[in-house]
């Protein structure tokens, strides 16, 4: 599988009895190690109100890793654009492509603001999924709802504070156009002025559209002819939809001649499974910190997630995250991944791994890497 490229998502977590900062020291190292371990992409994520999770502003951490790194490539996964406008994120891409020319993905998400009008209208799955499971045996769960998260009083706040009194976010499909052409330098305004963005015009990143279901994000990706990254991380249930939606919705452009998908999935190995066990523990109350609207937990110890509480409620909570975490040996970890990039058809997997210590985090992306070297 070695000629799959790897990827890292990083949230920037911050362990319990750790610091913001001692979560940016160490996803800076972690970024240093997987360029040595040959991973191809170093993506940071977005997230605001979170306690235990670092990553708020993706060109700010992903300007402080270029400078202590010289050959992965970097990149968001994904900008936040509800909060956003065109201008603002390629000024910041423009400016940190300026001093690192050509190692820079923008990838592009809707999180962060209210969805415009109604999802549009897109193809069911054409992966046929029986009893929960695709035809070669990933297994896709139940869908989850994200009402209750969307709904939250949290994210109301998160939405007011991180818009100007009385702002309304721009249509998703028109923020990405408006990218594309300040970026390439062709923007007109509807009264026909022009504008340029320096830096930013003609730099050199690469474009990608963050999302997971075969709806919106899907569609733009597709009908534009750029790259797409489904979650399966975030929404197993939903991953074969995106990436057929976004198929279905391919047309060729300067950019690509034919689709090109990057799928993601959480991680955790070590040297034996019932170790690789032991260090994903914490994963299942920091899932469901999240799902409960309350902000991601700081990621806790295997003892500290053991003393947790759990009800049915809870354990329904993060059933499926839980269900298709990769946990286990290298070997057993690689097969599922493989299982899963055949399933979706992926050109590429970003991987994304939580532990407390950030040696055992390390560790963990070093024993896939070899493992998925040697396949």
């Amino acid at each position: 599988m070695s000629d799959i490229p790897l990827g890292v998502l990083d949230l920037v977590p911050i362990a319990s009895g750790s610091t913001a900062a001692d979560a940016l020291r160490n996803s800076i190292d972690l970024a240093q190690q997987t360029e040595r371990f040959g991973y191809a992409r170093y993506w940071f994520a977005e997230h605001h109100l979170n306690p235990g999770v670092a990553g708020t502003s993706p060109a700010v951490v992903l300007a402080l890793t270029a400078s202590a790194t010289s050959t992965i490539r970097l990149g968001s996964g994904a900008v936040q654009l509800g909060h956003r406008t065109a201008l603002s994120t390629v000024e910041e891409f423009g400016l940190i492509d300026a001093l690192h020319p050509g190692r820079f993905d923008l990838g592009l998400g809707r999180s962060g603001g209210r969805p415009s009008g109604q999802p549009p209208e897109h193809p069911p799955t054409t992966t046929p999924v029986v009893d929960g499971r695709a035809p070669n045996g990933l297994l896709i769960p139940p869908r989850f709802s994200f009402e209750r998260l969307l709904g939250s009083p949290r994210i109301a706040l998160q939405r007011k504070l991180l818009l100007l009194p009385g702002a309304e976010s721009q249509d998703y499909a028109d923020q990405i156009d408006d990218i594309l052409a300040l970026l390439a330098g062709t923007y007109r305004s509807a009264e026909g002025v022009e504008a340029h963005a320096v830096p930013g015009e003609g730099a050199d990143v690469e474009l990608w559209i963050l999302g997971s279901s075969g709806g919106q994000s899907a569609e733009a990706a597709g009908a534009r002819g750029l790259r797409f990254a489904a979650n399966y991380h975030v929404s197993p249930a939903t991953v074969l939809e995106a990436v057929d939606g976004y198929r279905a919705f391919f047309q060729p452009s300067d950019v690509l001649d034919k689709p090109y998908v990057s799928v993601s999935a959480d991680v955790v190995v070590a040297e034996d499974d019932a170790t690789a066990r032991e260090l994903a523990t914490g994963y299942a109350p920091w899932v469901r910190s999240i799902r409960t609207a309350e902000g991601a937990i700081e990621f806790p110890t295997p003892e500290q997630a053991r003393a947790f509480a759990w009800s049915d409620e809870d354990r329904d909570l993060v059933r499926d995250r839980v269900d298709t975490q990769f946990v286990g040996s290298p070997e057993r970890v690689a097969d599922r991944l493989a299982q899963l990039q055949e399933a979706t058809g992926a050109d590429e997997l970003l991987i994304t791994t939580v532990t407390h210590d950030h040696v055992d985090r390390v560790r963990s992306y070093e024993l896939l890497a070899k493992e998925w070297s040697r396949r």
